[in-house]
């Protein structure tokens, strides 16, 4: 039986390195096809037939999937390693090839955009296979812009957004923190100091805490004006250059998800915010305390010094992947027998977790920085639960493989409570028992609610941001939002006003988070069908997570039996958190 280890992953199935012939011949051939896409201009009249445009699209599919092997090889290195000058300089350089990639292909999409419907219509009709596709760039046209204007864009994101970006990785991924644990000062990494988030001493809580925000408070300066320009790009090249109605609509139309839904989605949230106010008020009287602060959220259940090896969880999450599906078992350790998976914890690395899906024919890629603790296992479940998904629409072309962001979520977070019901049907001792219940609504409130206050954040930071917001304005209202997400239940530390500007998501990809609430409270829908239909179950799932995007999320859940503009389907994952509560509040008389 093998033995898992923490190790680097190797990327020797993107190139064999910077400076290898592979990685320049595949700059040489991207620059080729690219010329070989812009002979195309002539072809692409209102005369073009369904051969040639399909013509075109295997090209445009073959030229974006080498680009993507590109991108992900530099991109990987550099979370690997982000103090990597070499490596820096060459994301500049991708950065930039990408951006004439874009610029000097555009005309096709803004000749299909201009075509008109009768038209569009025949050539979807004979190019099923890029339908989905093809089809969401049409709904962008009252947004899209002349070509030139379009290119000028592109070149301008490479030294404006993308730049930014870059910057805010390259100074916080350098952080060290010091910290005084057992008896001596140590230097620690964010992710080291996250840990301690969890420790059982409500004094090691609140002091890792302040250190997190010791470090990145010397910086608010530069991370708020980094920030400022972010949303000042977004906002000014959104709204006033290309029309969208509000900062977030941008998101939203690229997840195809109607604003409406999202709207709905982010008040359920607001309206159901008791649900975790009662469960910390819960907490509180479990853990003793007189006054529970945010410092004390992930506090545990049971103070426990129980740690497993990175073998032990590999093997925990294998057996858990078995009592749902074998197949879902044998996508996981794909990631590991191809060695697609960077586990160890050291200085430079980024810190968090993700997956990463460079093509089809490529296993995904996953990040994860193991130290051995509960939460631990269960991301390792949560960013398998990503491949899984990735390699179930491996069938689907390029375009089609990613699920959009709110369904992409789908999966992972699936994982997590197969891992989660395994536990549970494994252990039945009541503390423990209850340890994982509470360890279930500390996970559930850090992917819905918590997530859903950020997506509040941003929208209402977006528009303070344009009327002038600095530093003190932001804290301020994040303060706010705080408050009215915990009310009296837990007392806020003053150094969390600080907290939006160590959040990735929202310098990486404006709006993204609200994904996370949206698939978190899809899988307690999905995963209540499951528990009442049993192995009958599993196909639906498995074709939900095949169709990738392939069709409009929509549809998808509608194939699924679910109605995402229906205000009940949002409650019902709410109303299952209730449920968990009293079982906690049960298994505490």
């Amino acid at each position: 039986m093998s033995v898992y280890e923490l190790k680097k992953w190797d990327l020797s199935d993107l190139y064999s390195g910077l400076d290898s012939a592979d990685f320049n011949a595949a700059l040489d051939e991207l620059g080729t096809k690219i010329g070989e896409l812009e002979s195309y201009r002539e072809k692409l009249t209102d005369a073009a037939t369904a051969a040639e445009f399909g013509a075109f699209l295997k090209k445009y599919e073959a030229a974006s999937e080498l680009g993507q092997r590109l991108v992900a090889f530099v991109q990987l290195q550099f979370t690997a390693d982000s103090q990597n000058q070499k490596v820096l300089g060459m994301i500049g350089k991708i950065d930039t090839l990408m951006a004439d990639f874009q610029s000097r292909t555009v005309f096709a999409s803004l000749w299909w955009k201009n075509l008109p419907d009768a038209t569009a219509e025949k050539l979807l009709a004979e190019l099923s296979e890029y339908r989905y596709f093809l089809v969401q760039l049409r709904q962008t046209k009252p947004y899209t812009l002349s070509e030139k204007e379009e290119q000028i864009i592109a070149m301008k994101d490479v030294s404006g957004s993308s730049a930014m970006v870059s910057l805010y990785d390259l100074i916080t991924n350098r952080y060290e923190f010091e910290f005084e644990a057992d008896g001596e000062v140590k230097k620690l990494t964010r992710g080291q100091l996250s840990q301690y988030f969890h420790d059982p001493d409500p004094d090691v809580r609140r002091r890792s805490y302040e250190e997190l925000y010791r470090v990145y408070e010397k910086d608010s300066a530069i991370l708020t004006q980094i920030y400022q320009s972010i949303v000042r790009d977004w906002d000014n090249e959104a709204l006033k250059i290309r029309g969208y109605m509000a900062p977030i609509a941008v998101r939203n139309l690229v997840n195809d998800i109607p604003d409406s839904v999202v709207d709905l989605l982010l008040a359920k949230a607001r309206e159901n915010k008791g649900v975790f106010q009662r469960y910390f008020r819960l907490k509180k009287k479990i853990l003793g305390l007189d006054v529970m602060k945010r410092s004390d959220l992930y506090a545990p259940a049971e103070a426990t010094t129980k740690r497993y090896t990175f073998d032990e969880a590999v093997k925990i999450v294998q057996a858990a992947f078995d009592g749902f599906d074998p197949e879902f078992t044998a996508k996981a350790m794909r990631v590991f027998n191809d060695r697609h998976i960077d586990s160890e914890v050291r200085s430079g690395k980024r810190d968090g977790a993700f997956c990463w899906t460079v093509c089809p024919a490529l296993t995904p890629y996953v990040q994860v920085n193991f130290q051995g603790k509960l939460g631990d296992v269960s991301t390792l479940a949560h960013e398998l639960g990503h491949a899984i998904h990735s390699m179930m629409a491996e069938g689907q072309n390029l375009f089609h493989q990613h699920a959009c962001l709110p369904l992409a979520e789908t999966a992972s977070t699936f994982c997590e409570m197969v891992l989660s019901d395994y536990l549970l049907a494994h252990e039945n001792d009541k503390p423990v028992r209850r340890t994982l219940l509470m360890d279930f609504m500390d996970g559930n409130y850090a992917t819905i609610q918590r997530q859903a206050y950020f997506a509040n954040f941003e929208r209402d930071a977006h528009q303070l941001i344009q009327n002038g917001a600095d530093t003190e304005a932001l804290n301020a209202l994040y303060m706010e939002n705080l408050h009215d997400q915990f009310g009296e239940s837990i007392e806020i530390n003053p150094e969390f006003k600080g907290e939006w500007a160590v959040i990735p998501h929202i310098f990486h990809t404006p709006f993204y988070v609200y994904a996370y609430a949206f698939g978190q409270l899809l899988v307690l829908s999905l995963f209540k069908a499951y528990k009442t239909e049993g192995k009958s179950f599993i196909p639906r799932m498995k074709q939900l997570l095949a169709t990738g995007g392939s069709l409009a999320p929509e549809e998808v859940l509608k194939n699924a039996g679910f109605d995402f503009r229906d205000p009940a389907f949002w409650q019902g994952g709410f109303d299952i958190l209730s449920e968990t509560i009293d079982q906690i509040e049960a298994l505490s008389d």
